[in-house]
C-alpha cells in the first residue's frame, strides 16, 4: 500500500509537470509564453488547434489512467473496477485543479528539484516493490 501511495504521489507531480500546470510555470516567462500561445492560435485555428488541445488532453488522461491502473485492486468485478476507475481519474482531475489553483508557481530554479523530488519518491517506490519481490519485505 505504501508503494501505491508513493507511485501516485509521483504521477500526480507528473501530471504537473508534463501539463506545465501552474507549479510549474514560469511567471518570468509569462508574456513570450503568451505571445508564442498567441502565434499558434493565430498559426493552428479550427481542426488543428482542436489536435492539439485534444493531444494535450489525451495526455493527461494518459498518465492519469496509469494512476488509476495502480490504485485500482485487482479482483474486482469489471463493474465495480470500471467505477472505481472512473471516480479515480476524476478525483485525479480534481487534485491537480486544485493545486492548481492553491499553488503559487515555482521559480524556475526549484522546478528541477520539483522534478528531483518525483524522482527520489519514485526510486522509492521502486525499491519497495522489489525487495517486496525478492522477499526483502515482508
Amino acid at each position: 500500500m505504501l508503494a501505491a501511495a508513493l507511485c501516485a504521489a509521483a504521477l500526480i507531480i507528473m501530471l504537473l509537470t508534463e501539463g506545465s500546470r501552474v507549479p510549474v510555470d514560469d511567471p518570468n516567462t509569462h508574456l513570450e509564453l503568451t505571445m508564442i500561445h498567441e502565434v499558434m492560435v493565430l498559426d493552428n485555428s479550427g481542426p488543428d488547434l482542436a489536435v492539439i488541445n485534444f493531444t494535450a488532453g489525451l495526455k493527461m488522461f494518459l498518465i492519469a489512467a496509469i494512476l488509476a491502473n495502480f490504485l485500482t485492486p485487482a479482483g474486482l468485478s469489471p463493474v465495480m473496477s470500471g467505477l472505481l476507475f472512473t471516480a479515480i481519474i476524476l478525483s485525479a482531475a480534481i487534485a491537480i485543479g486544485c493545486i492548481e489553483s492553491l499553488m503559487a508557481r515555482l521559480r524556475m530554479s526549484h522546478v528541477p528539484q520539483f522534478v528531483l523530488f518525483m524522482l527520489s519518491i519514485s526510486v522509492v517506490a521502486f525499491s519497495i516493490v522489489f525487495l517486496m519481490m525478492n522477499g526483502g519485505l515482508k
